[in-house]
């Protein structure tokens, strides 16, 4: 009997478990750019376009090794426009009643294939290292969901940097030694470019044609769009960045959008590299001398340790965890997120280096755009939104637990134990943002003022009955309780005026 194999635009990996169990002599894989799986949420253009185009790519590779694929193209005339409307199209075109598949990596897609009237077979991914099952065991009567407890675990299951047992030189983690400022200069050119060959120009025609009204330029394409160009990406990070990517994994410079940052998440969650063979390549560098293991261990630990541990959370947490608001924000998110004005350096070039590349690093994406919500007190359902619409690399699996939990604590403290919130000092610490910012980073109070420094106590302030009692918390509101009465009062009024302000739709 005819089966029918469905493969997502996240699932570009030969070694996927739905293929892995399909026969090549009489199953159909099934293959969909669909208007609905863009537009859900309206996704930045390059992502869409790097998704179409290694889609395409790895479609005509799978015809190339024997398979019968059925791909539709976004402006196929015979488009169903989603993926459950595309599967009983193919059934009913080939006759089959079955489809296999690998488990998505979003709640609404597994709900709308589990609401298909076809038999859906869903495997597990298990392109990951921890299946669900292990998590949840590993999860199962602890107090605190702790990340870096899963960590070492992954790293003893892995044997990555473990020798005799024992973490490499006696340590699992070396996060004391990754947070340098923003270097005067940077040695590394960046991530490697991948020219647009025809089929990706197809692609970004297609794209501006049908998606140009969408936060995000297509212009200067250049992701990798197979596994070999990001294979060759990953071996040019490798050499010629891990070096010095963990001293300075978290600065940020304002004329340089990458620094040391490898760029690959993209395709590793695409499922054109896979998360062990990175960490072996990383850790190769390391026994070779290349690499020193502040360096190694910090990548290292974002891929087995945080990676695989804000997916156990999502599908721990269920479906309803994007709409969770502990803290009660109902902000509506400002116009500046789309690239309105704003006088705040930081924000107005992370949010430009957002539009142009579908890409920011970590800390922009916490420090600045998320500090800055969540110190302000926007919905955080929205800043899920935004986060997933605008960057590249975003899946709903690995982004709502970063935004919902790590950036917002919009889920109660599940992952972070308290929030991760700065004024402008740390800010200005870790980059040169505020060096040409309109405000001055060392005023307190008054018109000049960084409003992270205003906004940070007002959050504070706001939020006291949640926090006082938190141990890692009980210092800011000691320092608070200090201040000078009238100082106290006017930080508080300047944090009001401004947020006035921004619900105006003034440029702040």
């Amino acid at each position: 009997m005819v089966r029918l194999v469905l493969i997502l635009g996240d699932q570009l990996s030969l070694d996927l478990a739905s293929l892995r169990a399909a026969d090549k002599e009489h199953d159909i894989i099934v293959m969909a750019e669909v208007a609905s799986e863009a537009t859900y949420v309206r996704h930045h253009p390059k992502k869409i376009a790097f998704i179409f185009s290694s889609m395409r790519k790895f479609a005509a590779a799978l015809k190339t090794d024997g398979w019968k694929v059925l791909y539709s193209q976004l402006d196929d005339t015979q488009n169903a426009g989603s993926i459950p409307a595309e599967l009983l199209r193919r059934a009913q075109e080939s006759g089959a009643k079955e489809v296999i598949a690998t488990r998505p990596g979003e709640w609404r897609l597994i709900e709308a294939l589990e609401g298909t009237p076809l038999q859906v077979y869903l495997l597990e991914d298990d392109r990951f290292l921890a299946t669900h099952a292990e998590f949840e065991a590993w999860a199962e009567g602890r107090k605190a969901l702790r990340m870096e407890y899963f960590y070492r675990d992954m790293r003893r299951k892995t044997g990555l940097l473990m020798e005799d047992g024992k973490p490499a030189q006696g340590q699992w983690n070396f996060d004391h030694d990754n947070r340098k400022a923003a270097p005067k200069d940077v040695s590394y050119s960046g991530p490697l470019s991948f020219e647009p060959d025809a089929i990706t120009k197809d692609v970004l025609d297609l794209v501006a044609a049908s998606f140009g009204d969408h936060f995000g330029t297509l212009e200067n394409f250049n992701f990798a769009t197979t596994r070999a160009e990001a294979l060759q990406a990953l071996e040019h990070f490798i050499t010629h960045a891990l070096l010095r990517f963990g001293d300075f994994q978290d600065a940020m410079l304002s004329e340089n959008k990458f620094l040391y940052h490898a760029v690959i998440s993209p395709y590793l969650n695409a499922g054109l590299l896979g998360p062990l063979e990175i960490c072996q390549a990383a850790e190769k560098a390391h026994k070779d001398g290349h690499a020193p293991i502040n360096a190694v261990e910090g990548f290292i630990r974002q891929i087995i340790g945080w990676r695989e541990y804000v997916r156990g959370i999502y599908f721990l947490e269920g479906p309803d965890y994007t709409r969770r608001n502990a803290l009660g924000h109902h902000r509506d998110l400002p116009t500046l997120y789309w690239g309105a004005e704003t006088k705040m350096h930081c924000l107005s070039k992370s949010v430009a280096q957002t539009r142009d590349e579908a890409y920011a690093h970590h800390i922009q994406r916490l420090m600045v755009t998320g500090n800055f919500a969540l110190l302000s007190g926007i919905n955080p359902e929205q800043v899920h939104e935004w986060y997933l619409e605008v960057y590249a690399d975003a899946f709903e699996w690995v982004e709502a637990p970063n935004t919902i939990g790590m950036s917002q604590f919009a889920d109660g403290g599940i992952i972070a134990s308290k929030p991760y919130v700065s004024s402008g000092a740390y800010i200005n610490r870790m980059s040169d943002y505020c060096k040409s910012c309109h405000y001055a980073v060392k005023d307190k109070t008054g018109e000049t003022a960084c409003p992270f420094n205003v906004l940070y106590w007002d959050f504070l302030i706001r939020h006291e009955d949640r926090f006082l009692n938190n141990p890692r918390m009980g210092n800011m509101y000691r320092t608070w309780n200090r201040m000078d009465e009238t100082h106290r009062a006017t930080v508080l009024q300047d944090a009001a005026i401004f947020l006035e302000k921004l619900d105006a739709g003034e440029a702040v």
